[in-house]
């Protein structure tokens, strides 16, 4: 694993971190902004850069102090190259965060099609969250979703 700033991910294994904790070291609230960053950011080289944090320690389904996950973040960003790399890791598909969003009702009402297609494909429950994912896809008039989700 490559060293980022001197902060190698597999020696902190980097688990349920707050990026508002004050008591984490700088260096360590540096690596948590990159990792966030990278779910935002999307792109191959994003996709493969955070899964290999994933790989070295970094649990996949660390969340922010709004409670997202990087796959939430990622999903809301459009990027199904980096939702995809964080299914494969195990990424909770169905956690939400503090406003009990999920990342598929967030796909949704961002009319990611390809997250949508790659958040299902890895078993995200449409009842899941408030609204739930069907409960989105009505209120933004998506009625091929509520018939796929509803058959």
């Amino acid at each position: 694993m490559q060293s980022w700033r001197g902060v190698n991910a597999e020696r902190w294994r980097v688990r349920y971190l707050s990026m508002t904790q004050s008591d984490l070291p700088d260096d360590v609230q540096e690596l948590v902004t990159k990792i966030f960053g990278l779910a935002r950011d999307g792109g191959a080289e994003s996709a493969a850069t955070l899964g290999a944090y994933v790989d070295n320690g970094v649990d996949v389904n660390l969340s922010n102090q709004d409670g997202n996950t990087l796959l939430m973040l990622a999903a809301y960003s459009g990027h199904a190259d980096v939702v995809q790399a964080l299914i494969e890791r195990g990424a909770d598909v169905d956690r939400v965060n503090n406003r009990n969003q999920t990342p598929l009702a967030g796909a949704i009402f961002k009319k990611e099609e390809a997250v949508i297609e790659a958040l299902l494909a890895g078993g995200a429950d449409p009842y899941a969250g408030t609204p739930t994912a069907v409960d989105t896809a009505k209120m933004f008039g998506r009625e091929d979703l509520v018939a796929r989700f509803e058959s």
